[in-house]
């Protein structure tokens, strides 16, 4: 999507607008460093009077250091004031900076949490990462630079001029004429330059996702030989970055260029304007001199607001993409406010429930009915495309059903904040994932406030202490990401540990044991016995050994329940799930 499309989808609302709506207390802060702005002007000012008034009556009137000396205390005072609201100001803005992208990346992050993996799974990782990362510090500089110079750049020209006006009304016309052609020639050279950096940022955000993606899948490469193609498609990659990053400073170092000259062109005109009328007697020296001092300060902020520009435009690119992340709705409301909770051992119901994917021309899941009793093991089994993973990822809420409901102990789940529910529901996938850090945290993330003794427990019963004492440190021991130093069998007996440790009434499996070696597969099996009992259990079956020892059979089809039951009377209906079984046992045999 792009970040036209966002920006039309949040109702054309510009991007500081919606920066500002974005994150709470971003307006006192920028209000803050304006004020402290228009005050270090008013300062400025009270300076250059000052300063004019001591040159005339010093040089001029022959005055000495005694006479001015009050004139000389004030002048250091006004210097001394607009240095301490410049400091002001700086430390607001860089505080109201920080503040600002900490607010934004934690929003980003738990916003990202809701969309969870259905929306993940259809996104490259690495633009994702780019984007709170990169992308987020790129608004430093527009926030604490851009924003309160665009206001500045209004508001102290207009203070400038206003104290001009009565003494020189002359002079403060000529710079009132000349001052719109700084803007106007910065809009004309920065409409290509914003293209421009808006092709640099898509292009950092794909070389992202592609590096990524390289080092995701650097085992493949080697295994195929493709090593050396793919270093020359980094190489491209870069390239490209690297052209596009030349094209951006290249508009930057004109529009600089373009920015100054009219800006000393300007200051010129009014200085020749002054130096003439000064000639001929028609202004005195010391309004002369003050205004000629006070011109190089009127143009001071456009010139600015031209130099932080470039950062703006890129802070512009980056929030694009950020706020378009932020105004994607999340596939799973965030609940009501009920105070009932299911308690005990839970029975849930799928209620003609219907799901599709967005794009899809086929429902995922279409009228399914299926009630989990509480207590027993149910086997879902079909075909690929069948709807089984969907099937878990709405019992698990990752999604959230388009029709029909889910209810547990008779409350729909969608009334219990996603937090609530999922402290109902543990998982363990075919391919659990193991964070880089220790086992010990790996199996405390299933709840961050257990004991060391309770986590032992928990891999006693999973049978993974033997897995422990193997490892050279314990518990302490780093796995790495996705626990590269473990096997395959070990990873799967850490994530049952983390299962026993959460302790919910509801146990999801996609068969872990599947993709084992027999003896894996046995340990595991008997650690996975242990933790289904007392619990409501839905397993995603892939082994036919797995599906006769289930209390219950679910058979789906494109999307649909076809057959409940258990083994014995489905084999005898001669169904689905009867040729189902049958050309299992002759791909086996």
């Amino acid at each position: 999507m792009s970040a036209e499309k966002a920006k039309k989808q949040r109702g054309g609302s510009p991007v500081s607008g919606e920066l500002l709506r974005q994150v709470k207390h971003a307006r006192i802060f920028l209000a803050s460093a304006i004020v402290f702005g228009m005050l270090g002007v008013c300062a400025t000012i009270a300076q250059m009077v000052f300063l004019s008034k001591i040159v005339h009556r010093v040089f001029l009137g022959g005055e000495g250091s005694e006479q001015v000396r009050l004139l000389l205390v004030l002048l250091l005072g006004a210097v001394v004031l607009r240095s301490g609201l410049l400091w002001l100001r700086e430390i607001v803005v860089q505080r109201g900076a920080v503040y600002v992208k900490s607010e934004l990346r934690e929003r980003l992050f738990t916003h990202l949490m809701r969309l969870g993996p259905s929306y993940a799974s259809g996104e490259r990782t690495g633009e994702l990462v780019a984007t709170t990362g990169e992308g987020v510090e790129r608004l430093d500089a527009y926030f604490s630079r851009y924003l309160p110079q665009v206001v500045l750049s209004v508001v102290v020209p207009l203070l400038i001029a206003t104290y001009v006006l009565p003494l020189d009304p002359i002079s403060a016309i000529v710079l009132m004429a000349t001052a719109p052609a700084i803007p106007v020639l910065m809009v004309l050279v920065g409409r290509r330059a914003e293209e421009s950096v808006q092709r640099q940022w898509a292009t950092l955000s794909r070389m992202s996702a592609h590096f990524l993606d390289v080092l995701q899948g650097l085992p493949t490469l080697k295994i195929f030989g493709r090593s050396t193609a793919e270093r020359e498609r980094v190489a491209e990659v870069s390239d490209e970055f690297r052209e596009r990053t030349f094209e951006v400073l290249r508009f930057a170092f004109l529009s600089g260029l373009v920015l100054e000259f009219t800006a000393t062109i300007s200051i010129a005109l009014v200085a020749v304007a002054l130096g003439m009328r000064l000639l001929y007697g028609n202004i005195s020296f010391e309004v002369a001199f003050l205004v000629l001092l006070l011109a190089p300060e009127f143009y001071r902020p456009l010139r600015e607001l031209g130099v932080h520009r470039h950062a703006g435009m890129e802070g512009k690119a980056a929030a694009g993409r950020i706020f378009e992340l932020l105004a994607t709705p999340a596939p799973v409301s965030s609940g009501s406010s009920a105070t009932a909770r299911p308690t005990g051992q839970l029975s849930i119901e799928f209620d003609d429930v219907g799901y599709s994917y967005p794009g899809s021309v086929r429902p995922a899941l279409s009228g399914v009915s299926l009630a989990l009793p509480a207590g027993t093991c149910t086997a879902v089994i079909g075909p690929s495309g069948a709807g089984k993973s969907t099937l878990v990822n709405l019992l698990i809420r990752f999604v959230e059903p388009e029709s029909g409901r889910i209810t547990a102990n008779g409350l729909c789940v969608e009334d219990l904040s996603v937090e609530t529910w999922r402290e109902k529901v543990a998982l363990v996938p075919q391919r659990p994932y193991l964070f880089y850090g220790s086992i010990l945290d790996n199996i405390r993330l299933a709840r961050p406030n257990a004991t060391r003794e309770e986590i032992e427990r928990a891999v006693v019963l999973a049978g993974a202490s033997g897995v422990v004492e193997r490892l050279p440190q314990g518990y302490d021991t780093e796995v790495g990401e996705r626990g590269v130093r473990l096997s395959g069998g070990e990873v799967q007996r850490v994530a049952i540990a983390r299962a026993f440790l959460q302790g919910t009434p509801v146990l999801v499996m996609d068969e872990p044991s599947s993709s084992l070696d027999p003896e894996s597969e046995r340990l595991i099996g008997v650690a996975l016995e242990r933790l289904m009992r007392d619990r409501t259990v839905l397993v995603v079956a892939h082994r036919l050994n797995t599906v006769y020892r289930a209390d219950r059979i679910a058979m789906l089809e494109e999307g649909r329940l076809v057959e409940v039951g258990n083994h014995t009377d489905l084999i005898e209906r001669s169904g689905p799930y009867a040729r189902f079984v049958g050309a299992h046992k002759r791909m086996l045999a």
